[in-house]
């Protein structure tokens, strides 16, 4: 698998980022009743702010149920944000009409979980990877039946696939197929949500260093989406961990993994299971479930669970933090009170 440090160092430090998230909040509504009203609101996604430069991937984990998903789909608009913006290449998705959301559409896609559900079983894999282009003008005909065989191909798949149907190919396979598609209107941002869980291990390392290929190939950046540390951890420059509904921590990935300062971010990184046999196991226990996001705790959202909770963390939300180790200066943002003595970011 390729090694997130490398691509890392090819990322620009001061280039504007191609996305940019601020405060975006998503409540579901919950209907009951005699007449249906609402009588309550599902917290999916509370205050969550990041950016992502070009050419970058920033992985968001979590446990399921965070929000992950969510935000995904609300950075491409395909959900509509209670409140909050996002603004990719310097466009507020919020406030474009439906034409404009039109024309950037071919610049944002998606490649989604399941592979099979995701295509038409009726349509063959061709109409499905050409239709994006069809519906968008870039390609009609003989030229169009080229640019999906060329796709196929980019893709490791033999053009003569084409004419298969969805049903023909396995897990793996599909994924490409959905993989293929995303990239035939020449994407910049592409959200890749837990886009390798349903794939076998060997698999995912194959579609992984496809992603990653591909990245370099035509300049892609990520947001990658997925509940497997050892996953995020290759493929990432960065990694954000959510917890209902918000961000407790955002790092580099290798400062992450060796210096996690959040104490969930210490809980996931520590059950995380390690290929070295020898590797002493010390996992961080945490008692009690994950609460309700129809009625969230106040303050802190994990201190019903934080072995580190203290006075404040049931009352009070944490605010952002910037704590920089000694053996790793970059930027390194905690949501958590053991670090209210550290700096505001700027």
């Amino acid at each position: 698998m390729p090694s997130a440090a490398a691509s890392a160092s090819a990322v620009p430090e001061a280039e504007t980022p191609l996305v940019e998230v601020t405060g975006l909040r998503k409540y579901f509504p919950v209907r009951g009743g005699l007449f249906g009203g609402v009588v309550a609101q599902v917290r999916a996604v509370e205050d969550v702010s990041f950016s992502i430069k070009k050419g970058e991937t920033l992985g968001l984990v979590g446990e399921s149920g965070c929000g992950k998903t969510t935000v995904g789909r609300m950075l491409l608009r395909l959900l509509e944000p209670t409140a909050g913006s996002v603004r990719f290449a310097g466009h507020d998705l919020s406030t474009l009409g439906a034409g404009e959301l039109r024309r950037l559409r071919p610049r944002m896609q998606i490649v989604f979980q399941d592979p099979y559900s995701s295509l038409n079983p009726r349509r063959s894999v061709g109409d499905a990877i050409g239709e994006p282009m069809f519906v968008h003008g870039l390609a009609r005909g003989a030229k169009l039946d080229q640019r999906v065989c060329q796709l196929l191909e980019r893709v490791g798949l033999p053009a003569s696939y084409r004419s298969r149907y969805p049903h023909e190919f396995s897990g793996g396979q599909r994924q490409r197929v959905c993989i293929a598609r995303a990239l035939a209107l020449g994407p910049e941002l592409v959200v890749c949500d837990e886009a390798v869980s349903a794939l076998d291990i060997s698999i995912q390392a194959q579609i992984l260093n496809l992603l990653s290929d591909l990245q370099d190939e035509y300049g892609l950046t990520y947001l990658f989406i997925s509940h497997n540390l050892n996953v995020v951890r290759h493929i990432a420059d960065r990694i954000a961990v959510m917890y209902l509904g918000k961000l407790a921590e955002l790092a580099d990935a290798e400062t992450l993994f060796d210096d996690p300062q959040h104490p969930y971010t210490r809980a996931l990184v520590s059950a995380n299971p390690l290929p070295d046999p020898d590797a002493p196991l010390a996992p961080v226990e945490l008692n009690g479930e994950i609460p309700s996001p129809l009625d969230p705790p106040a303050g802190c959202r994990f201190h019903t669970r934080c072995p580190s909770a203290f006075e404040p963390c049931s009352s009070v939300v944490p605010e952002v933090r910037l704590t920089q180790p000694p053996h790793q200066p970059r930027e390194h943002r905690v949501f958590c009170h053991l670090y209210d003595d550290a700096p505001k970011p700027d």
